[in-house]
């Protein structure tokens, strides 16, 4: 067997069955992305290609945060969900800055302005160089822990707590800060 052939197999045994959860995930993450994507430049944002792409790409984020830490990452979370959570914010703002300035090269240097050149450079040529970006980060930033803290909790647990953080997200909720000794302090509801 050629050393070549050797290294291959080893790669792939230590990091083949992550590659293909994640690109499992970024597949679906990119349905969601693309259907919202079309969906917006074709109704409420016919005239704003770009902001539809950003709208996209947070949706999508969203859903990817959840499935890759419950599924991909799993084993290599760390112990501060909020650290992951905005650090998993900045990997995907800079992925969706790498779409969007797609979209924009499309329209402003080419000047291809229709949805659907707008669609291929930001939904497909950004997507896939967006995707290299953030596999990286996620591995080697994001979820560079090598053991979670969570193995003392169930997969119910968890699920729960995902499910709560995402709700705050989505919903805007800040979160209580925690009492000190001068009282308990809370932050207003943004409504």
């Amino acid at each position: 067997m050629s050393s070549l052939t050797q290294r291959v197999q080893v790669l792939w045994k230590e990091h083949g069955t992550e590659i293909l959860q994640f690109l499992t995930v970024g597949g679906l993450a990119f349905v969601l992305n693309s259907a919202v994507t079309w969906f917006l430049m074709h109704s409420i944002l016919a005239d704003g290609h770009a902001k539809a792409k950003v709208v996209a790409g947070v949706v999508a984020t969203v859903f990817s945060w959840i499935v890759n830490r419950m599924w991909t990452f799993r084993q290599k979370r760390t112990g501060n969900k909020t650290r992951e959570a905005i650090e998993f914010g900045i990997v995907n703002a800079i992925g969706i800055g790498v779409e969007t300035s797609c979209v924009l090269f499309s329209l402003y240097v080419l000047h291809l302005t229709s949805p659907m050149a707008s669609f291929i450079s930001g939904t497909i040529i950004g997507t896939i160089l967006g995707t290299i970006v953030r596999y990286f980060l996620y591995k080697f930033w994001v979820f560079s822990q090598s053991k979670s803290h969570t193995q003392d909790k169930t997969v119910e647990e968890e699920r729960a707590e995902l499910i709560e953080e995402a709700t705050k997200i989505i919903t805007g909720s800040l979160p209580v800060i925690e009492p000190d000794k001068a009282g308990p302090v809370r932050r207003p509801k943004l409504d």
